[in-house]
């Protein structure tokens, strides 16, 4: 572990792969490389070693804070002479598309699920708090799908509070990525569970009222802990590029998919498309939004270009 470089002044405590994997010397992995292909995400290349050296960690750490938080709870309820029930851990993981957040939010929601305790763990992607498409062309934001704008900031700031205040049934909206769109009168409930995960491109965005001025309440008053993935806007770029590839071969086939129109490109023609996308949507979407969230978080995994996470930096306590 570092501290930093020298003469530099760091919030974070830096972790290279050897000394993060220490702090899980010992403990093995609860699922196995089938496991593993089902909660990775297309093109986003990881084995068990990997799970093992990074992710086992990480899931360690946050049980040591699901455990304090529930110390803490217990003794202010004592204290205040409150009987109100623990209220679930809420934790953020932020990044690009196509940056692997969603295999990690996969990942430590099957992990915290497996540690002692039996903790129940849901996951919920802010996917389904996009406004539907109607909506968004009706203002014009098809074109910006995924920018701060074309969510229902108000709904998931309802849902996180809601979640947050212990009540016993909360739902969130359903997306699916095969119509491109919100799924009509389906809902996901969450009832109080000891986690909640929450994933999303912009969950540690501030956001700003319609007048420009700051929120009162901001999403990130309700995380317990919130973790960044990180790699170089190149290996990004690229890795939405090769995705891209890939469901031109596979989802985008089918003829009820959103995309379907681009299951017919030669390869060259589907390069140059995403390229496209990327310079008019999710490279500017990650520059002016994303990125800028990075220092939000309580940990950061910073990616190399195969995937694997080099260094972990987390915030000094």
């Amino acid at each position: 572990m570092t501290a930093g470089t020298r003469g530099s002044i760091s919030p974070y405590a830096v972790f290279d792969r050897d000394s993060w994997r220490a702090l899980a010397a010992g403990s093995s992995l609860p699922l196995d490389a089938a496991d593993l292909d089902d909660l990775a995400s297309l093109g986003d290349r990881i084995d068990l070693d990997e799970v093992a050296t990074v992710y086992l960690p990480l899931a360690r750490l946050l049980s040591l804070h699901v455990a304090a938080s529930r110390r803490l709870w217990a003794a202010q309820s004592d204290f205040l002479g409150d009987t109100t029930a623990k209220v679930p851990f809420v934790i953020a993981v932020a990044g690009s598309v196509a940056v692997g957040k969603s295999t990690t939010a996969r990942l430590l929601q099957t992990l915290l699920a497996a540690t002692p305790g039996a903790h129940r763990v849901d996951l919920i992607t802010t996917d389904g708090f996009l406004l539907p498409n109607a909506v968004l062309e009706e203002r014009g934001l098809l074109g910006r799908k995924g920018f701060p704008e074309s969510y229902d900031r108000r709904a998931l700031l309802r849902f996180l509070a809601d979640v947050k205040s212990g009540r016993e049934e909360v739902f969130a909206p359903v997306y699916d990525h095969q119509s491109y769109d919100i799924v009509p009168g389906q809902v996901q409930a969450v009832d109080r569970p000891d986690i909640l995960v929450l994933e999303g491109l912009n969950v540690l965005q501030a956001g700003r009222r319609t007048d420009g001025s700051a929120p009162d309440i901001f999403l990130s008053d309700f995380f317990d802990f919130s973790v960044y993935v990180d790699a170089a806007e190149a290996d990004i770029q690229r890795w939405y590029v090769e995705r891209f590839l890939a469901l031109r071969r596979t989802a985008f086939q089918n003829r009820a998919a959103y995309f379907h129109r681009f299951g017919a490109l030669t390869d060259e023609q589907a390069h140059e498309t995403a390229l496209d996308i990327w310079a008019a949507v999710n490279g500017p979407n990650l520059r002016d939004n994303i990125a800028p969230t990075r220092s939000r978080a309580r940990l950061v995994l910073q990616k190399s270009a195969d995937h694997s996470v080099r260094r972990v930096l987390l915030r000094k306590l």
